[in-house]
């Protein structure tokens, strides 16, 4: 199967190249990490690391896989996974992800943190929250139970054209996994551990942060829930 990888990535060179060395080489295509309009060295260790390195001026979480995908247009690989860049999440679990895809034919995989280990002060208790409040209300508009929000997930390429994202900021995973159930794809969560980021997270790191993405993803649950397509 040809599994591609998309990390969105915002001055993450103290942990870019911790990510990519740990990504499981014979299960990968190839390691796309897109610049979102990094200041420090994160080009840099990323080329350096091997990935092929594109540049997203537009500072959002949803840009960077935006143009992620757009790039694969051309290319048609068969699933495709995202991760961040922080070293939070652990890449070689990416095995996990796509078996799911490759030998048990689920669409779309979801990492869940909540279900996995999280190293203590990994997971802050605004995410936690977060994910509880979102999964309650889009249980209660389409009957399906998510119990995270997290970026760690693999979907099949054909399936994630289907969605037709476009969310360029902070609603990106939560718009993915409302479209997923609305076009009815075959999900599964699957446990996934978790640790302390390198560096400062730029969303439940600051308090402006944390209300922000609150603010999108709400707007964006409550969006899809008027919206039938």
């Amino acid at each position: 199967m040809k599994t591609v990888v998309i990390i969105p990535a915002y001055n993450e060179e103290e942990s870019i190249g911790k990510v990519i060395e740990d990504i499981p080489k014979d299960l990968v295509s190839e390691i796309i990490v897109v610049n979102n309009n990094s200041t420090d060295a994160t080009e840099n260790v990323a080329l350096n690391s091997g990935a092929t390195v594109l540049f997203e001026q537009f500072k959002g979480y949803g840009a960077a896989c935006l143009k992620g995908i757009d790039y694969l247009k051309d290319k048609h690989p068969d699933a495709v996974v995202f991760l961040d860049g922080d070293y939070s999440d652990y890449p070689e679990e990416l095995s996990y992800l796509i078996r799911f895809i490759d030998k048990e034919n689920y669409d779309f995989v979801l990492g869940s943190r909540v279900l996995g280990e999280s190293e203590k002060g990994a997971l802050p208790l605004q995410s936690r929250f977060g994910s509880l409040i979102a999964g309650t209300l889009i249980n209660l508009f389409w009957k399906f139970k998510y119990t995270d929000l997290g970026p760690f997930r693999a979907i099949k390429y054909n399936k994630l054209i289907q969605l037709d994202m476009k969310d360029k900021w902070f609603g990106w995973t939560v718009e993915m996994q409302i479209k997923a159930v609305k076009k009815k794809f075959r999900i599964i969560e699957i446990p996934v551990r978790y640790r302390k980021r390198i560096g400062k997270s730029k969303v439940t790191g600051t308090i402006k942060g944390t209300l922000m993405a609150s603010i999108i993803i709400m707007k964006t649950i409550f969006t899809q829930a008027f919206n039938n397509k």
